[in-house]
């Protein structure tokens, strides 16, 4: 984030994109990248290439501002991200890399420990820490006046580092109001302790940040070869923890991650435990969280998320991505049968991610382009506890009662309001199980409305163009039938 005030390159990126007349589509389009990555570099999740941010100027015509707010950002790590980097012509192999942040109701104190092992051939002497943090994620303008009004200050990180049982010399390189820079070096008043061709150490630092400055978000960008990737995040249990977390690769926006978090209870806490092996470089890994009862800070006023907010962190794809409008490639059944069963697996790993954020009364429904995969596929959840998940392969309509009715729907893809739309009382769905199988299901009331907005979503519409003409969708604040069954008379 840059200090003093300068404007971030997501904040000078919305500008001149506005100021040029721009939608984020049609900015997407000339650019021959997706939509969804342009609201990510406005929002500050994403920072693009050099070759992107040097497109993007060009494109722009932004008198150099909107390069220079890049490199002025890419000086520093990713917002909310915590990352290190030895000098360039370092080898060196990230063994293990584990990161535990704990929560205590006031403070995140971070623990960083690294395995590491230097595989050039020059003894390494020192090693770069960033830290950064992002109170308010998407709202960049509202990040950079909280953080130059109170500045992170070395007092309050405390920070500590540790070679083995060596303690660590410590210079600090940057000094800014949202992030820090600093070498540790293998050395103290005491004593050298490089690490050389060939040998492995063990490094651990920490520090601690207020919360009225941490964001409840926690992401690490692989920046070394590495084998193993941890994070572990613990809260207080009472304060009723959700998390859940999504990555990014250079040729992907950002997805649900593969695996999902664990949890388990410890004394008082409740602690979420993620692990990767061997992940891509230049991969970054993000987990977000919701404190269902925490207590802010008197002077800090409650950031609630909004609904789509909510869903666009756990790996929701959002209203304006192309894949939103696109027709969904069919399966070959059974000839990609595993193909299918990946994807269903993935759609019911995220309704377990959304369920824990909303009451979905009326049941609830999820496709493939909903979570960034263009297959035809979609799963449907019946109301009512233990009701099974209906599968859609390949689904497509094939009878439609003459009779409607007209009922609020909500979509996970622009949850922020609900929209009242006509459909049929009576509907029969071809399609197809995983051995390749045709079928041919009656669906009725709220069902048929359910299973018509999936395949709607795999046929590239979204609700808002079945709603009757001059009718416009209301904000879910004004609608009162969250949480309770649609009626059928």
């Amino acid at each position: 984030m840059p200090g003093h005030g300068e404007p971030s390159f997501a904040a000078e990126l919305k500008h001149f994109r506005e100021v040029r007349g721009l939608s984020k589509v049609e900015l997407a389009r000339r650019l021959k990248i997706s939509p969804s990555y342009v609201s990510h570099l406005e929002s500050g999740r994403e920072r693009g290439s050099s070759d992107l941010a040097r497109r993007l100027e060009t494109e722009l015509d932004a008198g150099g501002k909107l390069w220079k707010a890049w490199k002025d950002d890419t000086s520093g790590p990713q917002l909310g991200a915590e990352s290190a980097e030895v000098p360039p012509s370092a080898g060196i192999l990230v063994l293990e890399d584990s990161a535990a942040l704990r929560y205590d109701g006031t403070h995140y104190h971070l623990t960083m420990h690294r395995r590491l092992r230097n595989t050039g051939t020059e003894p390494i002497t020192r090693y770069l820490v960033r830290i950064a943090v992002d109170r308010h994620p998407g709202e960049p303008e509202r990040s950079n006046a909280l953080y130059r009004a109170h500045p992170l200050t070395w007092e309050e990180l405390q920070v500590e580092a540790h070679c083995g049982d060596e303690q660590m010399g410590r210079v600090i390189k940057h000094d800014r109001d949202a992030f820090k820079e600093i070498w540790l070096e293998f050395a103290n008043p005491r004593t050298r302790f490089p690490l050389y061709p060939g040998q492995e150490a063990e490094i651990t630092y920490s520090y601690s940040v207020t919360a009225d400055k941490w964001g409840p978000w926690f992401q690490r960008a692989v920046r070394l070869p590495t084998r193993e990737l941890t994070v572990s995040l613990s809260f207080p249990t009472d304060l009723q923890p959700t998390v859940w977390g999504t990555e990014t690769s250079l040729s992907a926006d950002a997805a649900p991650l593969r695996t999902p978090p664990t949890h388990a209870i410890d004394a008082d806490h409740t602690v979420y435990t993620w692990t990767t092996l061997d992940p891509p470089l230049h991969a970054r890994y993000r987990l977000e969280w919701r404190l269902k009862t925490a207590h802010l800070p008197e002077s800090e006023p409650v950031n609630t998320p909004s609904p789509s907010a909510l869903m666009a962190a756990a790996g929701i794809v959002q209203e304006g991505d192309i894949l939103l409008q696109s027709v969904a490639q069919a399966f070959e059944l059974p000839t990609e049968a595993d193909d299918a069963r990946r994807v269903v697996s993935e759609l019911s790993d995220a309704i377990t991610r959304v369920k824990t954020l909303h009451d979905f009364g009326k049941g609830m429904g999820i496709a493939a382009p909903q979570i960034g995969i263009n297959r035809a596929a979609a799963i449907v959840v019946p109301p009512g506890d233990g009701a099974s998940p209906i599968i859609l392969l390949n689904p497509t309509t094939v009878e439609s009662s003459a009779e409607t009715d007209r009922q609020y729907e909500g979509c996970l893809s622009f949850f922020d309001v609900r929209g009242l739309v006509p459909r049929p009382l009576h509907i029969v769905i071809s399609h197809t199980d995983i051995e390749g199988t045709p079928h041919l299901t009656r669906f009725e009331h709220g069902l048929a409305r359910l299973v018509l907005h999936e395949v709607d979503h795999l046929d590239g519409r979204l609700y808002r163009t079945r709603m009757d003409p001059g009718t416009e969708p209301i904000p879910v604040e004004e609608y009162r039938g969250t949480g309770q069954n649609w009626t059928y008379r």
